[in-house]
């Protein structure tokens, strides 16, 4: 009779049947650096689909919440602030990954308070604290708070809601061992400084620092900016389509609002569509007007997923261009290249605003009353970030571009005829080896949709 086969018994490793020989030489590099931003130079950017997968990794959310909040705390800590107590929903998304819907974003009735010994506190609406307790586990949950203050005035100062808010926050500061420290804000009513003021507490600017923090981008950043850029691609794709007598700019903006909420945007903030005899001067809007043959149009998308921004000009004629048209379109296209070519690291922002054409050229009075029409303006989570560059501002005060800043590049020329303009821009994303354009729909040439 077969002998049963014996049980394997589990192997019982001790100290002394270590073969020291098979040991590492070395333990790890360093310890993790929440804000090292992990760039891959060496492979092309990504523009994943917008579902999570187990067979490949696309934006690590929770490594994109340690990463901002690092790099706050690292802008923090060289300010010489206490604390930072912040208002304005992309700061408050930034240090703590919390949103809610849109309809917040000009009533300071959030916010959110970092010290530099502590973790997040973020004070919202009730109901969403406690939604916040339950779905964001990377705040301690005694950090969620609800908090009510004036609604941009609607609730007066009497009720007195903005000294027992800051009383809050001085109890906090004062046990988290900051409170003889200067307290930086971005943006905030005035009862509500007032209120701080008078407990003693000395305010500073908090914005620079939030600003500082958030101009290099990480690689889950640089992915959700290009997953942004992608799906305006294809917007503009469909605009390129609509485009031709008879519809509306109003109608090219709710086709392209439509489909942007169908591909996943969480806010379509703006979209200019601009015809006809109103391109010029650029009035940033949209209008009932119908487009009309020959027309030379142009749109900005701007739009998030995730939070980050898109800001993304195109110029489409319609079914046909004058000579007029396609030379504005060939200068602002000249300055557009000339500008890009020396984006480099290293490279200061005046270099770059000297290569935008004069206010005169363009036909308006002062580098003022021009600003907006050619220049740079940093993206994320925010339209206007580090870097700006223009006429107006980077001659007396210029910066070094870094690599993994990401921002749009802007130009508009108005046409001979005096109507026309054309105004073109591109996003790009600073590598060590200069800017690779991540706006691609075709904007070399002049396009001309259902040409005649």
């Amino acid at each position: 009779m077969a002998r049963k086969p014996k049980k394997p018994e589990p192997r019982i490793v001790t100290a002394g049947s270590v073969n020291p020989r098979r040991r590492p030489k070395e333990g790890p590099a360093g310890l993790y650096d929440p804000t090292n931003p992990r760039h891959r130079w060496d492979r092309p950017l990504q523009a994943p689909g917008h579902m999570q997968v187990d067979f490949e990794e696309r934006v690590d959310f929770r490594r994109l919440h340690e990463y901002r909040l690092g790099r706050v705390r690292k802008a923090l800590a060289r300010s010489g602030l206490g604390a930072l107590l912040v208002f304005d929903q992309h700061n408050i998304r930034y240090i703590s990954s919390t949103v809610i819907g849109e309809w917040a974003r000009d009533k300071l009735t959030r916010w959110c308070l970092l010290t530099g010994n502590g973790e997040p506190y973020v004070w919202d609406f009730g109901s969403a604290a406690r939604h916040h307790r339950l779905y964001a586990p990377w705040l301690p949950t005694n950090h969620c708070l609800a908090g009510l203050v004036g609604l941009r005035g609607a609730v007066s100062p009497k009720a007195g809601l903005f000294e027992a808010a800051a009383k809050e926050i001085k109890d906090i500061l004062t046990r988290e061992g900051v409170a003889k420290m200067p307290l930086g804000i971005d943006v905030v009513e005035p009862p509500f400084l007032f209120a701080l003021q008078k407990l003693g507490i000395e305010v500073r600017d908090g914005q620079q620092v939030m600003l500082d923090a958030r101009q290099i981008k990480s690689q889950d950043e640089i992915t959700l900016l290009n997953m942004a850029c992608a799906m305006v691609d294809g917007v503009y794709q469909d605009i390129y389509e609509a485009l031709k007598p008879g519809v509306r700019e109003n109608e090219i903006v709710a086709l392209a609002t439509k489909r942007l909420y169908e591909m996943g945007s969480d806010c379509v903030e703006a979209i200019n569509s601009i015809s006809g005899e109103r391109c010029s001067p650029h009035p940033h809007n949209f209008t009932d007007r119908i487009i009309r043959p020959g027309d030379q149009a142009f749109f900005d998308i701007i739009q998030s997923f995730v939070g980050y921004r898109t800001c993304y000009y195109r110029t489409i004629n319609v079914g046909r261009a004058t000579p007029a048209q396609v030379d504005a379109y060939r200068k602002a296209r000249e300055w557009m290249d000339r500008a890009i070519a020396l984006l480099k690291p290293g490279v200061a922002t005046d270099r770059i605003a000297a290569a935008f054409p004069k206010a005169q050229e363009i036909e308006f009075e002062s580098e003022m009353a021009a600003f907006g029409l050619n220049f740079c303006h940093g993206l994320g989570l925010g339209l206007h970030e580090r870097p700006i560059i223009s006429r107006l501002n980077s001659f007396d005060d210029p910066m070094e571009l870094q690599a993994g800043m990401v921002f749009a590049v802007e130009t508009y020329c108005p046409a001979k005829d005096g109507i026309s303009a054309a105004r073109i821009e591109e996003e790009v994303v600073l590598t060590p080896n200069g800017a690779k354009i991540i706006t691609l729909f075709p904007a070399e040439e002049l396009p001309i949709a259902n040409k005649y």
